[in-house]
């Protein structure tokens, strides 16, 4: 019996050793996974940060100035009409073309936040336009239902597309190339090429940057920025494989904060009543 105890203690001794041991040493793989996660969403967080002040500086900066200057210039023509009419119409022109370019920014600020071509034409329409002119023939599939996504996971899907067709149309000299997107429980996205593939058959940190510059390191920042994941890989018969997942339902995400209602009201506009 004490014999028995005593293997039974040696083999519980040794599994717990080899438990240990297993952990220990999956504790730097882990540690440089955390690395680069926090690198990563450093990148995402300083990303979002220029793009607001950006806007900001749009905003104030130039839209502002030209409005305001498009106000004065209009009560200067109410008072044109009665001292020296002749003068109204040139003035009149010379508003209108402020505005008109006013205008253009702010179509140009809007195109920004969100590709205009997903309002027009749906992701299938928007990733078909893209498609144009990426190579001599790239096929679209989407299996699932295509409408109601959360605008996050589209925009995310839409931009990691835009950039990996234009890898294709610059880097792959490839003659065909597919993009697929399936739906269940999340948007899964595929595109591949008939190409050349990439340096060393991966993607990661060291091969990201002499060729692709920063755009395989946004695919992936756009899949995590809506807590997804992406991969860029080559194949054994030849080309590079992006594949996404992105989950439906999109965790609280890194966006443009909307104005406090305090603001509104400092700058005189109401607080909006919702019955």
């Amino acid at each position: 019996m004490l014999r028995l105890l005593a293997r039974a203690a040696g083999v519980a001794g040794a599994f717990i050793a080899g438990a240990v041991t297993a952990h220990l040493a999956s504790i730097p793989h882990l540690v440089r996974l955390t690395a680069k996660f926090q690198r990563s969403r450093t990148r995402m967080i300083a990303a979002h940060e220029e793009e607001r002040r950006r806007l900001r500086h749009s905003l104030h900066d130039e839209l502002g100035p030209t409005l305001a200057s498009a106000a004065m210039s209009l009560d200067e023509a109410r008072i044109m009409l009665v001292t020296d009419p002749t003068r109204v119409d040139p003035l009149l022109c010379e508003i209108r073309d402020r505005l008109a370019a006013a205008v253009g920014e702010v179509r140009d600020l809007a195109h920004g936040l969100r590709p205009p071509a997903l309002d027009d034409l749906g992701l299938v329409g928007a990733i078909k336009s893209l498609a144009e002119g990426a190579c001599e023939r790239v096929d679209v599939q989407f299996d699932g239902d295509p409408t109601n996504l959360p605008a996050a996971t589209e925009v995310a899907a839409y931009h990691i597309v835009a950039e990996a067709l234009t890898n294709v149309r610059r880097h792959s000299e490839a003659c065909t190339a597919t993009v697929l997107l399936s739906r269940d429980t999340e948007l899964r996205l595929m595109v591949a090429d008939t190409g050349k593939g990439l340096r060393n058959g991966h993607a990661d940190g060291a091969q990201l940057r002499p060729r692709g510059g920063r755009g395989l390191i946004a695919m992936r920042e756009w899949a995590a920025e809506v807590g997804g994941g992406c991969t860029i890989t080559s194949r054994a018969g030849g080309g590079t494989v992006v594949s996404a997942r992105l989950p439906l339902a999109v965790p609280g995400s890194i966006g443009l904060r909307p104005a406090k209602a305090d603001e509104h009201e400092r700058r005189g506009h109401p607080r909006p009543h919702h019955r």
